[in-house]
């Protein structure tokens, strides 16, 4: 008993110490997050809307990339909007660029990984951009000609799931989410949306912090550094696996990412794992599944692995430098 009440101790006493270097970061997070889904949302999806008639060719990427990070929607929240965009005749390149970014980033998640400091944020930032560069580049020039996105086949799902469900479609996780935030009281609004945002990441956010207290007190650090350290090619591979049975919630892997960088972790593994994470994240996976097929689903997962472990090891070399 004696052993176990002293290990306790440790625990919460790391337990602390990450909480009260996080917590602000995850608050103004939320704050922020809910503020732009609440007051921005509709304004940023305008702007991209807009971007259809506009004749920027491949230069289009960027923009539709920026848009996808300044969404603060859910995949499955952006399935459906990206849906309504094909319709409305958006190229598909720009439409890969637009959900792969949104996929990987959104605002608050930008607020927490600023736990990480300024540099790993910086990678984050750059990287993910970079990622839904990519995708956009790859669709316009193998899929140029070819539907890349079966949106239909999604609707197909929906319809089906709701009929199964009784007709409302409530328990269906694949149901395109009608928007909640429709009080008619501005700051009444905000306020319900920052409370399911706590109800939504809180318990992975308070899961990562004891789960990186236990790291802090059981693993050796030297372990952290010969496995994700230095600039060797294996540590970014481990990083980038690792990150598809790990990611739940962007919140509650940012206690994680802050001890294993501290404990020797490279900013290259580092950066794999925050793309391979969000992109293999499971409710991600299975929307783009119904949206691509099989067939260009499997492209999907490889060109993320590829893509995350190319940023992880150029950044690796850069911070050599």
């Amino acid at each position: 008993m004696e052993f176990l009440r002293r290990e306790l101790i440790y625990i919460l006493y790391y337990f602390e110490i990450q909480f009260r270097q996080i917590c602000r970061y995850w608050i103004l997070g939320m704050l922020i997050g809910s503020f732009i889904s609440v007051f921005a949302k509709e304004r940023i999806h305008g702007i991209f809307a807009g971007m259809r008639d506009r004749k920027w060719g491949l230069f289009g990427i960027v923009p539709a990339c920026i848009l996808g990070i300044a969404s603060p929607l859910c995949m499955y929240g952006t399935v459906p909007i990206a849906a309504s965009f094909r319709k409305q005749g958006m190229r598909e390149d720009w439409l890969a660029a637009f959900m792969m970014a949104s996929i990987l980033l959104n605002p608050q998640l930008i607020i927490y990984s600023a736990a990480l400091g300024t540099t790993a944020l910086t990678v984050r930032i750059i990287s993910c951009f970079l990622c839904g560069c990519a995708a956009g580049l790859l669709v316009y020039f193998f899929f140029r000609d070819r539907d890349y996105f079966d949106f239909s086949a999604f609707e197909e799902d929906r319809d089906e799931a709701r009929d199964e469900a009784g007709g409302n479609g409530a328990s269906v996780s694949c149901r395109a989410p009608s928007s909640r935030d429709t009080h008619p009281n501005l700051f009444v609004r905000y306020i319900l949306n920052v409370w399911r945002n706590i109800k939504a990441t809180g318990v992975y956010f308070l899961f990562g912090i004891l789960l990186s207290a236990l790291f802090q007190r059981y693993v050796p650090q030297d372990l952290m550094a010969r496995v994700f350290g230095g600039n060797e090619a294996w540590g970014v591979l481990m990083a980038a696996t690792i990150g598809v049975p790990l990611y739940a919630c962007g919140g509650g892997t940012i206690p994680l990412l802050q001890e294993w960088l501290r404990n020797g972790m490279s900013l290259g593994s580092a950066a794999a794992f925050m793309i391979t994470g969000p992109a293999t994240k499971i409710t991600n996976l299975g929307a783009l599944k119904i949206v691509m097929g099989f067939r260009r689903f499997l492209l999907y997962l490889i060109f993320v692995m590829a893509f995350s472990f190319a940023a992880g090891l150029a950044v690796n070399a850069c911070m050599a430098f």
